[in-house]
């Protein structure tokens, strides 16, 4: 179990940390019932903060960072690893995985799980399919987004709702930056862990395909996504891959310098984006 603590990366913090010790963190807000922000990001969710003063304050506000893709893990141990007692990071902790590991350990603890996001269909599936493969799991609520930006009547109704079912623990997949400006806004309202995981809803509901796995390991899942989708996403990496790579490597240099208290607090709430 290794756990190194958070890591600037570009200005955000992001753990040094592997599947075990972040399952253990997670499980115990759940026992504990304590407000908790998780995310796992990627190029394209650590670019978000950088072009964004208030998200960039946003994510570093979260309690768990998780580094979701292998740039983000490569970065971490090039930038910092050396002051790693225990060794490097040998693996990421991809969102996707993440989710199905946590719903594994909230089956045998015991703890209720509740999903927002995407579309009702897209729920159905994605919770029979977790009920199917992790015998005890309890997911005792579930609501697909609005599409749209809601009033705070409406986000205290939400935030009653997901109480009132007795989960323990919120999964929510909204998109980048969508769903971590929820768990943002929403950590004040409930008591428990708020997982942001991206595509992990799609991918276990069986509606999009993952990368296969030896093209994860080598960093290119971006490829695999852009092939699948290139008029949605040609530009994100069109821009921001190289982008991420070169302030990288002037962050090596010591010619980039952004510290985490350097973003803007938002002035007001969006809703969710």
């Amino acid at each position: 179990m290794l756990d190194y603590g958070k890591q600037s990366i570009l200005g955000i913090g992001v753990n040094a940390i592997d599947y075990d010790a972040a399952i253990d963190k997670i499980i115990a807000g759940a026992k504990q019932k304590r407000s908790m922000t998780v995310t796992a990001l990627a190029v394209h969710g650590v670019m978000t903060g950088v072009l964004d003063r208030e998200h960039f304050y946003r994510l570093n506000q979260f309690d768990l960072v998780c580094p979701d893709g292998q740039p983000v893990r490569w970065a971490i141990n090039a930038l910092h690893g050396k002051r790693f007692s225990g060794g490097k990071l040998q693996n990421r902790v991809y969102g996707p995985e993440l989710t199905l590991r946590l719903c594994e350990a909230a089956a045998k603890n015991d703890v209720p799980v509740f999903l927002f996001g995407a579309t009702e269909e897209m729920l159905s599936q994605f919770a029979d399919n977790l009920s199917k493969r992790f015998q005890g799991l309890r997911v005792v609520g579930k609501r697909a987004s609005a599409f749209r930006r809601i009033n705070a009547q409406e986000r205290d109704e939400l935030a009653a709702e997901i109480t009132a079912s007795g989960a323990r623990m919120c999964f929510v997949g909204l998109g980048c930056p969508r769903q971590e400006i929820f768990a943002y806004e929403m950590k004040p309202h409930l008591r428990m862990p708020l997982i942001a995981v991206g595509a992990a809803f799609a991918f276990h509901a069986g509606t999009l395909q993952q990368a296969p796995p030896w093209m994860q390991d080598a960093g290119l899942e971006w490829l695999f996504r852009l092939t699948r989708e290139p008029s949605r996403l040609w530009r994100r990496y069109l821009y921001l891959n190289p982008a991420y790579a070169s302030l990288l490597m002037l962050q090596k240099l010591g010619l980039y310098r952004k510290n985490p208290s350097d973003g803007t607090p938002p002035k007001q709430d969006l809703l969710f984006g």
